[in-house]
């Protein structure tokens, strides 16, 4: 998937919506963004394991900022943490971090679940520093960081809260590895059965080697009750992820008493670009980690 292209769309569309952007970026005013780049949150010098802050300057003094995580995609092959929506988010009330994380040609799962939950816990644990609000996080994921999104959100620990999150955006991506062969049809560019394809890169080895790494890698395996807030984004003829994974998700989570949303983008490919969804995102966000709203609206 092409994110930064995603990305862009993202910008026009917020620009050209209902008043959401009345301000460029400034480095003064109401608009202003202060970007912190290539923040360490392992403490190594791996440049995998950084993350870019943006935050916003021109709010109330003394007020603490509600956070999103963002997640790259790139089927966990490629992508970067420049290619995020921090200035927007930032010029509307949000901090927002983007993140790197090991992807396959370092490390296989669950090196890059454990890098996004230590960027969280990173975080949180400076949220002082950065003017945050560590009870206020929200993570939004596109494709494969979808995945990684929705698999912070549902096996997050109570024995670990410095982890946990408040709300998970997911934009087409992977729920279910053992599953996503087989719902995969003939308009599918990726073949899941490849043995040097992104998810056998992944796992280190095709899913049906390596089940139970699979199914520890799958975001359905963990649902309950106590999961936070989903809304699940995604297009109905996606050619790279199978909307079904989105379907499964979806049933899972309302099954165990989840709020949470699917939007289908009828005649969404993996790349879309609907007005309507981008204002979807801000507006669970502010439902969600402005507002604490766990039974989130939406406005249609």
């Amino acid at each position: 998937m092409n994110v930064k292209t995603l990305l862009i769309i993202f910008t026009v569309c917020l620009i050209a919506s209902i008043p959401f952007v009345t301000k460029g970026h400034d480095d003064t005013g109401p608009g202003a963004v202060r970007v912190v780049k290539d923040l360490s949150y392992a403490g190594s010098n791996n440049p995998a394991q950084t993350l870019d802050l943006y935050l916003p300057t021109g709010g109330k003094p003394n007020k603490l900022l509600p956070l999103v995580v963002f997640i790259h995609g790139g089927a966990w092959l490629q992508g970067d943490k420049a290619d995020s929506p921090g200035l927007i988010m930032a010029q509307h009330g949000f901090a927002l971090a983007s993140i790197n994380y090991r992807l396959t040609n370092e490390a296989i799962f669950p090196a890059q679940i454990e890098d996004c939950r230590q960027a969280i816990s990173y975080l949180r644990k400076n949220a002082d520093k950065w003017g945050i609000d560590p009870s206020r996080i929200g993570v939004w994921g596109v494709s494969a960081g979808g995945h990684l999104a929705s698999l912070l959100g549902t096996s997050g620990s109570r024995e670990k809260p410095e982890e946990q999150v408040q709300a998970v955006l997911n934009w087409c991506g992977l729920s279910d590895l053992m599953t996503v062969n087989e719902q995969s049809g003939s308009r599918t560019k990726i073949d899941y059965e490849d043995e040097n394809g992104p998810v056998a890169k992944f796992l280190g080895g095709r899913e049906t080697k390596k089940p139970e790494l699979a199914r520890e890698a799958s975001p359905v395996t963990y649902v309950s009750k106590d999961d936070p807030p989903f809304l699940i984004v995604h297009g109905d003829i996606d050619d790279v992820v199978p909307y079904a994974q989105s379907q499964e998700l979806y049933e899972k989570l309302k099954k165990a008493g989840v709020p949470c949303r699917l939007i289908t983008i009828k005649g969404g490919g993996h790349m879309f670009g609907n007005e309507e969804e981008y204002k979807h995102a801000m507006q669970f966000f502010q439902s969600t980690i402005v507002q604490g709203r766990r039974d989130f609206v939406l406005e249609d």
